[in-house]
């Protein structure tokens, strides 16, 4: 274990856990906590399962990523003025998602989340490219894993927090004092080090060709692009719904949250610490095959619970074996990522296949509401965990693109 951790000393690597944590605290403001939010007020599941449309912005964000590596804010430089800028418009776009009623006004609440999930896609290119220009390659496991760590820190507050404070005070009040929270992050983003001067596209078209040219002029291209969308396929969608899931199990939502808090956030922990440390033992190819079949197992509990019924012993299991699958496949599956890109256009690349990665959950995930109405909660939950099937397949199809030897 002293091995593993050894990979976290650098200081470059604990300051991404902060700025983790900003990418990670709007998410599910638009997402999961949107849903259980609707879910308490009556809306329908396919209503609910419909505005995940919304959330679509993550998927396509690729789209305007090369304006942030072609300009550069005249504050900051060029990753973390940008950062700053997107930080201070997700409190008031939070804010503003606080003042409407999702019951009442879905449209308005629609608006008000893509708006959320616009800033939020914007402000994970910058953080992503900034990750990926500030990491030497032997520090690229760990400071993955250190900033996953902080993003799902911050999840577990604006989610399973979010949710057991809403048994206490009203929905609005809940999502105004995250709003609050991204105000930190302007602090963090300031205090952050400049990572090195890195020649940027020197003109509008090249911001938009070159990455492409670049990513798509290497051997298997589209193979990869194939992986990289069907990797986190299943565990996505499945994690979509699972709020409204159990809540119709009948379990209170302050229930819900701690559990999460107590078992999901040991077990990510774990997740997180293992996966960063054990990427550089295994290999990064041998670490994502074995880590994406522990994910397809990921929705195994949730699966039990839907066939069983309300039982708080299984409902445990369930998150924690979520949460310990899930930090280990993010670990080397976002290490992964980040050694695919060219610096010149890291913001536009990671955009790229990042959007990627949730493509194919964002846009089918709108017709969960409708699979689970047509085949129960087990059919669901027991076709997500089959969707990691193919990934794994590609996998051994992928060019080694240089990754290191195992450790020995």
């Amino acid at each position: 274990m002293g091995s593993i951790l050894a990979a976290f000393r650098s200081k470059r690597v604990g300051m991404l856990a902060a700025l983790g944590f900003a990418s990670g605290l709007p998410l599910v403001m638009s997402g999961q906590t949107l849903s259980a939010w609707m879910a308490t007020v009556g809306v329908d599941i396919k209503t609910i399962g419909l505005l995940t449309l919304v959330s679509l912005p993550y998927s396509l964000k690729f789209l305007w990523a090369p304006l942030l590596d072609r300009y550069a804010l005249p504050f900051l430089g060029r990753r973390r003025g940008w950062m700053a800028l997107t930080q201070l418009g997700l409190c008031g776009a939070i804010w503003f998602e606080s003042s409407v009623n999702p019951k009442a006004t879905p449209s308005t609440m629609a608006v008000a989340a893509l708006l959320v999930a616009m800033l939020s896609a914007s402000q994970d290119i910058v953080s992503d490219a900034y990750r990926t220009d500030v990491l030497p390659a032997a520090e690229r496991a760990s400071g993955t894993s250190t900033f996953i760590f902080g993003y799902r820190i911050a999840m577990l507050v604006s989610g399973m927090g979010a949710l057991a404070l809403s048994d206490y005070l009203p929905w609005p009040m809940v999502f105004r004092l995250i709003a609050l929270l991204m105000l930190p992050a302007v602090v963090v983003t300031w205090l952050s080090p400049e990572p090195e001067v890195v020649r940027p596209p020197r003109t509008i078209s090249a911001a938009f060709i070159r990455p492409f040219a670049d990513f798509f002029s290497r051997p298997r291209a589209l193979l990869v692009l194939g992986f990289v969308m069907f990797y986190k396929f299943g565990d996505y969608i499945a994690s979509n719904l699972s709020v409204p899931f159990l809540i119709t199990l009948d379990f209170s939502r302050t229930e819900i949250a701690a559990l999460s808090k107590a078992i999901g956030f040991g077990a990510m922990t774990l997740g997180i610490l293992l996966g960063g440390g054990l990427v550089s033992k295994l290999g990064l190819r041998r670490a994502l095959f074995l880590f994406g079949a522990l994910s397809a197992a990921t929705n195994s509990g949730y699966l039990a619970l839907a066939i069983v019924g309300k039982n708080h012993l299984l409902l445990a299991g369930a998150i924690g074996v979520h949460n310990l699958c899930a930090g280990l496949a993010d670990a080397a599956f976002i290490a992964y990522l980040t050694g695919l890109c060219n610096k010149s256009f890291s913001a536009t690349q990671f955009a790229l296949l990042s959007s990627a990665s949730t493509l194919a959950g964002r846009t089918l995930g709108a017709t969960a509401g409708f699979v689970v109405d047509a085949a129960g909660w087990a059919g669901f939950f027991g076709a997500a965990m089959a969707m990691a099937v193919p990934a794994l397949v590609l996998l051994w199809l992928l060019p080694n693109y240089g990754e290191p030897a195992p450790a020995r």
